[in-house]
């Protein structure tokens, strides 16, 4: 059975990840309880920096340490190091880089809907390998914070690395990829509030390892006009925008609130995306509109901006080997529309 003394020794060996001191020697285990009859640990440990990318690596390093030395279950809660604990040790703190936030090269484009079940995240997803296929840098935030679908969709498997201070994306067709998936074990639900998002979603540009400067960065952002998009209004008022819906006269309307709430914030919307547009038999060729029609172009007539493709319905050819469920092959006809997206988003920045 574990011991207050041996969890403070093995949690107190670990590293603070900002100021480079062990945790024992910043005296930053504040708390611990055992409940013996169930073999669970939970502990208080401050740190430097709350809701931070790399207090997410210290909360995986903390739990695998405790039940590699046997607790059954752990439980972790974190808070901030005293000012003067930080002062003291503040010229351990590596100094800032140029913010991806402040890049001139880069270009952010989030991928916003008024409402969930849309398609967002596919559209999201394709669009960006669309863009990597063109000989675009690509970088793919997974910003849908509470319902981080990203990884699945493209396939991913693997899990980001730290280098030395940065969290490496994980890379799949041409895409660098970065997505709260990665950090939450066992599809666990997310139950933070608006600030804590705020800080997780500035952690993915400030922390993250990007590599050369990126041509294009997507933001699969959550539906609606909730905390995480107006993080991103406020962080990147430079941000460029499409808004994807369906043809439905609800979608539409729904959307139009995505789309008004960026020109507000007078962030250029380049177009909008008209998903699961009609369905097409493969044995007749007859088009049927399944969930109505014009809902797109009205959509766009009232932010005024173009449609930028009508996706139909339709299902990726999946491989086996190499499985990614809702990637679609360059030469399927949904990735030639996807193309054709991609060829009209560069040629709108360009002019």
């Amino acid at each position: 059975m574990l011991t207050e003394a041996r969890v403070r020794e093995v949690v107190g060996s670990l590293k603070e990840p900002f100021l480079h001191k062990t945790l024992a020697e910043l005296d930053a285990i504040e708390e611990v309880k055992i409940k013996e009859e169930k073999n669970h640990v939970s502990v208080k440990v401050q740190v430097a920096r709350t809701g931070s990318a790399e207090q997410l690596q210290l909360q995986t390093q903390i739990v695998n340490a405790l039940k590699g030395a046997g607790a059954a279950t752990v439980g972790i809660r974190f808070g901030q190091l005293p000012e003067e604990v930080l002062a003291a040790h503040r010229n351990n703190e590596p100094q800032k880089e140029k913010s991806l936030l402040h890049s001139e090269k880069t270009t952010f484009i989030a991928i916003a809907s008024g409402k969930g079940g849309v398609g967002k995240s596919t559209v999201s997803v394709n669009l960006a390998v669309a863009l990597a296929r063109l000989g675009k840098k690509v970088g793919l935030i997974d910003a849908d914070i509470y319902g981080f679908s990203v990884p699945d969709m493209m396939g991913i498997t693997k899990r980001p690395v730290v280098r030395g201070e940065k969290i490496i994306p994980v890379e799949r067709f041409g895409v660098q990829v970065i997505s709260m998936g990665f950090f939450v074990e066992d599809n666990a639900p997310i139950i933070w509030r608006g600030p804590m998002l705020g800080k997780m979603l500035n952690s993915f540009f400030q922390e993250v390892e990007w590599g050369d400067q990126l041509d294009y960065l997507l933001l699969d952002l959550p539906p609606g006009t909730g905390d995480v998009a107006l993080d991103v209004h406020t962080m990147l008022p430079h941000c460029k925008e499409i808004i994807v819906t369906t043809p439905h006269p609800t979608a539409a309307f729904v959307a139009a609130r995505a789309g008004a709430m960026a020109l507000r914030t007078e962030h250029e919307v380049l177009g909008v995306i008209e998903n699961m547009a009609y369905f097409e038999s493969k044995l007749t060729g007859e088009k049927e509109y399944v969930f109505g029609r014009g809902g797109g172009d009205k959509l766009a007539e009232e932010l005024h901006t173009e449609v930028l493709g009508r996706l139909p319905l339709d299902q990726p050819d999946w491989n086996e080997d190499d499985f990614a469920p809702s990637i679609y092959q360059k030469d399927h006809r949904l990735g030639k529309i996807y193309t054709e997206i991609a060829e009209k988003v560069v040629n709108r920045l360009a002019q």
